[in-house]
């Protein structure tokens, strides 16, 4: 057997990255190859990092986080009543590993979502599924999954993802489908997985905007018994960026 159908039957075998590990070997003069134990090392090492590349690519494509933000373009001053610590704490995934909710507040343009992204974004590297919805979009989701009868198949789906990041939390009202899609949401991911809101009022006041005393007692309950605070401050960040 030759050393192209060796490349090729690894290709056969869905083992892209050993495959490519190989044919960069099987180009290199016979003194440079590595021994027979160092070699499969080497090649199992590259199926390994293959896959987390092609899980990672995978799992950003699906989340559809609205910005391409990463952790170390956070602006963390005391202006902004965020510090570099907290950050790096949240971005080690640790928080979802626990089932812990990150509540995001403060005005328009201070970062709250670009800072979600940025969380999303090193959920997927860490390997955990994550799901991106709009207010907006999320009630509409909701509303037109009412209508076909796959509700209960969107909640399923949902509860797959370890991470979900709910945007613009307050800008719109919620409606009283809206309103019990979040709390079985909720519900589901009560103590196993986390949600990221993001919102322009501060979260003593969403009980109010909820506007349903049951409802919201029960979903404020699940949304704050273990949650990361981070209320932004300062000046709207896209005036600097345009500056």
């Amino acid at each position: 057997m030759n050393t192209d159908q060796t490349i090729e039957q690894l290709r056969t075998l869905r083992l892209a990255g050993m495959a490519r590990r190989y044919e960069a070997v099987s180009a290199l003069p016979v003194h440079e190859v590595q021994n027979v134990h160092e070699l499969l090392a080497s090649m199992v090492q590259a199926e390994v990092e293959y896959r987390d590349h092609t899980r990672t690519q995978k799992y950003l494509k699906a989340s559809r986080l609205r910005y391409n933000a990463l952790p170390e373009e956070i602006v963390c001053n005391p202006e902004r009543g965020i510090t570099r610590e907290q950050v790096l704490r949240l971005s080690d995934g640790a928080f979802i590993g626990r089932g812990d909710n990150v509540l995001i507040t403060g005005a328009t343009g201070s970062g709250k979502s670009f800072l979600a992204c940025a969380l999303g974004r090193s959920a997927c590297l860490l390997g955990y599924r994550t799901l991106y919805f709009s207010m907006n979009r999320f009630m509409d989701t909701v509303t037109q999954s009412r209508l076909d009868g796959t509700y209960l198949k969107w909640i399923k789906t949902i509860s797959h993802h370890k991470l979900l990041i709910l945007d613009d939390f307050g800008l719109k009202a919620v409606d009283a489908d809206a309103r019990l899609a979040l709390l079985d949401i909720l519900e589901d991911r009560y103590g196993n997985s986390s949600v990221i809101i993001t919102s322009q009022l501060p979260v003593e006041a969403w009980y109010n905007f909820i506007d349903e005393p049951t409802l919201a007692d029960a979903i404020m309950d699940r949304l704050t018994a273990s949650a990361h605070r981070l209320p932004l401050q300062g000046k709207s960040m896209r005036k600097k960026k345009n500056h």
